[in-house]
């Protein structure tokens, strides 16, 4: 009887790696697809000639952190693919009491914009595998964030950080305050639920706006009294 537990076991481990290798050799030919096609440093160099573009430099603390806490909390310390965080992400999804939190980083997201590739199958997860890591071996940490708030989507059509800024608030992203900072990091994971333009949308981006706080929080970039603050700001000039 073990004896035949043991084969059926080991059956099932052969199986279960033919088929990861067979997820890998179609992801890692995805990849050399859509390099071929057009290679990811051309992609970057269009993103940075755009006139609405804007260097990590001229980007608030605020945002970053924000971005960061809400998005990829170990974002400067992954090399483009964070299992932990992939790990917390499954287990946010079944214990009620962690906030909820997604697997992919924000290198991983910036190589899906870049190409517009934004359903998750298995082929492309392990392109995005190696393409985030090509990412991190060529551009630094800064530069990646700064390309990735520069092509994210904001709701309302705006991609990128200016537009969003200007377009929702008519400031530039430098003189975004802390409110709208924080309420602007909340919006990409579902865009059009938390699309700032609508009634709707803005009150549910105040609750996401809530979430990112207490991740900021969590992270020690903030106390609880300053996240209060903050999200008592006046959001609409």
């Amino acid at each position: 009887m073990k004896k035949r537990i043991f084969r059926w076991i080991r059956r099932l481990i052969l199986i279960v790696l033919i088929a990861f290798g067979a997820i890998c050799f179609h992801g890692y030919h995805q990849y050399q697809k859509y390099s071929s096609q057009v290679d990811i440093d051309t992609l970057i160099a269009e993103v940075e000639s755009r006139s609405t573009y804007v260097p990590y430099e001229d980007l608030p603390n605020t945002l970053i952190r924000a971005t960061v806490s809400i998005e990829d909390r170990r974002y400067f310390e992954h090399s483009g693919v964070d299992f932990k965080s992939l790990i917390r992400a499954i287990l946010s999804q079944i214990n009620s009491n962690l906030l909820k939190s997604g697997g992919s980083t924000i290198t991983q997201q910036l190589a899906k914009n870049l190409y517009g590739e934004y359903e998750s199958t298995f082929n492309w997860k392990v392109a995005e595998f190696f393409f985030a890591k090509d990412l991190e071996a060529h551009y630094s940490k800064k530069e990646i964030l700064a390309l990735y708030v520069n092509v994210i989507n904001y709701g309302n059509n705006y991609t990128g950080i200016y537009e969003a800024s200007t377009g929702y608030f008519d400031v530039i992203p430098e003189d975004l305050n802390d409110g709208q900072c924080t309420i602007l990091a909340g919006v990409p994971q579902t865009p059009t639920r938390y699309d700032l333009s609508t009634v709707e949308g803005f009150q549910n981006a105040r609750q996401r706006q809530r979430l990112v706080l207490d991740a900021m929080v969590e992270m020690k970039y903030l106390n609880a009294q300053q996240a209060e603050d903050i999200y008592n700001e006046k959001i609409i000039p």
